[in-house]
């Protein structure tokens, strides 16, 4: 008995680091707009429910190749994505925070409000249904290895473009002193139209992970938003690598939890341990005081 629980604990943690690959892709991106604007978008979760419906169009509706429906709703996202802070956060920048706060979060609930209209507030699945993974008693969804892998190559290629080219250099530096930046020569309006984009294009790719592995409805964004928002605060916001590995505690704490309850106890227990540390650590796990 001790035996078989212990394949299902470690099946419990292993299934949560595959969930932690997708949380942490979104938080990137979230991240990473909070870290060179400085304004949290609390419509992210919507902009993934805008990719999640082009791929099922795309793809499930149209039959178009899988492949190019990913990269449609990436594409798409991304202009949203610049579209976003063009219209709305761009005017307000430099205002108090809560008028960031209250904007994108009325853009939230116009965004929820567009999707119904258009969509209905009905399920809809791709229908795709790709097989499972048995290894030694365990078992692990192939849309979860999947994306996992897409996830983590995603994240690999933000940090390369980050490390290794002009623009992300720029967009690090920025990110760090907004002030000096502009005394420098650098253009902040381009830098935060490419920031919004790339920001867009992340929440794209994980849209296209997630509707392998959920329905899709105007309202998912729920099932996502917040705790994409508690990873970036737990890791530190704007900290990419504290939100790397918040992404990763949490999620594995939700597996767990799942393991021996209801699922929704995890996520009782994310938020448990999300308030705790917030006592212990207000600034995030690497985030500056």
């Amino acid at each position: 008995m001790d035996e078989i629980f212990d394949i299902f604990l470690l099946e419990a943690i292993i299934n949560g680091i595959l969930f932690g690959g997708v949380l942490a892709l979104l938080s990137l991106g979230l991240n990473l707009i909070f870290g060179v604007v400085d304004v949290v978008w609390i419509c992210y979760a919507e902009l993934v429910m805008f990719g999640m419906y082009t791929v099922y169009w795309l793809a499930g509706v149209y039959d178009i190749n899988i492949f190019i429906a990913a990269l449609g709703a990436i594409a798409l996202v991304s202009v949203l994505g610049w579209l976003v802070h063009v219209l709305i956060i761009s005017p307000i920048l430099g205002t108090a925070p809560i008028n960031q706060l209250l904007a994108t979060g009325g853009l939230l609930f116009f965004l929820q409000s567009v999707a119904t209209l258009m969509f209905s507030i009905e399920f809809r699945n791709l229908g795709l249904r790709l097989p499972i993974l048995e290894f030694s008693e365990m078992y692990f969804s192939y849309a979860r290895l999947l994306a996992f892998g897409v996830a983590l190559v995603g994240m690999v290629v933000v940090y390369l473009f980050l490390t290794r080219t002009y623009i992300g250099a720029a967009i690090r530096a920025i990110s760090q002193d907004r002030e000096i930046m502009v005394l420098m020569g650098v253009n902040a309006k381009k830098i935060y139209w490419v920031t919004a984009s790339i920001g867009g294009g992340l929440a794209g790719l994980a849209a296209c992970l997630l509707v392998l592995q959920y329905d899709v409805h105007p309202f998912v964004g729920i099932s996502f938003g917040p705790i994409t928002f508690i990873i970036c605060v737990l890791g530190g916001l704007g900290n990419m690598i504290g939100g790397f590995i918040a992404a990763f505690i949490l999620s594995i704490i939700i597996s767990i939890g799942g393991l021996y309850s209801e699922i929704e106890w995890g996520y009782v227990f994310a938020f448990a341990f999300f308030i705790v540390m917030m006592f212990i650590r207000p600034q995030g796990l690497l985030g500056k005081k």
